[in-house]
């Protein structure tokens, strides 16, 4: 009897732990199917601010957690308000020091939310896979008056020392920079075309600086006080499908201005401005832009380089498959007087102008005033090539432009397939050359023949140009 009782525990036990079994095995499944659903890509979102927030070595305690998987922390979880004129400083530098912290951490700044930010260096390094992701609308305070006095008026958003960082999304930054422009110190504010004296910094709106590895992608960004988008001392950029606007006559409002940065990739975007769509500033090497539409604008510049008798060394720079309209220049080199260094391996290719003022130029005599003293050194520009110009442009200046320095020459243009007529008007001008060494590979409209054949006479060793 009891060796029956014995069997009958026995046989009970293993019934209950192999029901226990199932449902523990049926929990464990249920929670990664649901998990993998959730966001459509398997996002976990912060629904409040944690108290602690986990530690970025702490080991998951999630059976379903995968570390590929992005973290989103979301602004107004940590406070942000989002009505325009609320200060929300705080909940985005709370969102980035936890998403900065958390490996494939999403700063998530939502839609149908108007967040007002002061300026604000936002710091690395971060964990990899970082995502600042704009879907709503960031600004600044509305003008110089609301500008706080312990900010800096120089710069708004910084991304400082940031490796493998994206900033993203279908959202909006706004500079509110109509008042900034109205300062008297602004060209042409004040009577007859002149300036007023006066305090005149205004703040570039993002700027990217000693950063690398960062991909920055389908914003609309306008309106901002002085450049759109800055970057200095950085290395393997993306920008790509950004819509950066302004008015044709906001002062300084550069699309976007790269200094001190090398391999740059710029696609696939629309840029309208008060000045160049792209500027290019010494230090930078390896930048491709190509699909870009451009204007109205101050068109696509290389420099200004060589101010203050600075050195400046820019080469490998490629612009193809561009459109150019409605612009006060169309492909530019410029610099000043009195500089050093060099600008080589500079390719134009399959470039469309429609009513562009001075479509191809080079100008080493740049000057704000009229009153800049002549020098002998210069910034020695070679290898420039320019392949299938086509267009239209406005007749107030030639089409064409090549004033070298009287010393250092413009040695090695090549032009081929360029032709360009005036959008309304008879042909007038012929293209303008001083000191510009170069040839032809097929006839030009309108024809060019001020270009010098060969090599200049005498011409420096190029390592005295320090690049």
């Amino acid at each position: 009897m009891e060796n029956l009782r014995g069997f009958l525990l026995i046989w009970v036990v293993s019934i209950f732990l192999s029901f226990n079994l199932i449902n523990v095995e049926s929990r464990y499944h249920f929670h990664k199917k649901q998990k993998s659903k959730s966001s459509n890509a398997g996002i976990s979102f912060w629904q409040s601010p944690p108290a602690n927030p986990p530690d970025a070595d702490d080991p998951p305690t999630d059976p379903g957690y995968s570390t590929s998987e992005p973290c989103v922390f979301d602004v107004t979880s940590f406070g942000a308000v989002g009505d325009g004129s609320t200060d929300d400083t705080d909940a985005f530098m709370a969102a980035w020091k936890a998403a900065c912290a958390a490996e494939s951490g999403v700063l998530l700044a939502p839609s149908d939310y108007v967040f007002l930010i002061r300026s604000t260096i936002f710091s690395g390094p971060c964990r990899p896979g970082f995502v600042f992701q704009v879907e709503g609308i960031l600004m600044p305070p509305d003008g110089p008056d609301c500008w706080p006095k312990s900010d800096s008026n120089k710069q708004w958003l910084v991304f400082y020392r940031i490796d493998g960082m994206t900033l993203t999304g279908c959202g909006t930054i706004e500079g509110n920079g109509q008042k900034w422009w109205e300062l008297p110190c602004k060209p042409h504010r004040g009577p007859n075309g002149t300036t007023l004296p006066g305090p005149c910094d205004s703040p570039a709106l993002i700027r990217f600086f000693m950063s690398s590895n960062v991909v920055v992608s389908g914003l609309r960004i306008q309106n901002s006080p002085q450049f759109h988008m800055k970057f200095d001392g950085c290395e393997e950029v993306l920008i790509e499908q950004l819509s950066i606007s302004s008015p044709a006559r906001s002062p300084n409002t550069d699309g976007i201005h790269i200094e001190n940065t090398k391999s740059v990739g710029i696609y696939n975007s629309i840029i309208a401005n008060g000045d160049d769509c792209i500027s290019i500033g010494p230090g930078c090497s390896g930048v491709d832009i190509e699909n870009v539409t451009c204007g109205p604008s101050h068109g696509i510049s290389i420099g200004s380089l060589g101010v203050h008798n600075s050195q400046a060394c820019v080469s490998n720079i490629t612009v193809r498959n561009a459109l150019i309209r409605n612009s006060d220049n169309g492909v530019r080199i410029k610099t000043w007087q009195g500089g050093m260094g060099s600008v080589s391996a500079i390719s134009f290719e399959n470039i469309q102008m429609e009513n562009v003022r001075n479509c191809i130029i080079v100008d080493q005599y740049y000057c704000f005033t009229k009153g800049c003293l002549n020098q002998t050194s210069a910034v020695l520009v070679t290898n420039v090539s320019y392949k299938n110009i086509k267009g239209t442009y406005d007749v107030r200046s030639p089409p064409i432009h090549f004033a070298c320095s009287d010393t250092v020459a413009c040695t090695n243009i090549t032009l081929s397939e360029v032709e360009l007529l005036p959008a309304e008007g008879e042909l007038v001008d012929d293209p303008f050359c001083w000191n510009a060494y170069g040839t032809q590979q097929t006839a030009t409209i309108p024809p060019i023949s001020c270009l010098l054949d060969g090599e200049p006479q005498s011409i420096a060793e190029s390592s005295s140009f320090g690049c």
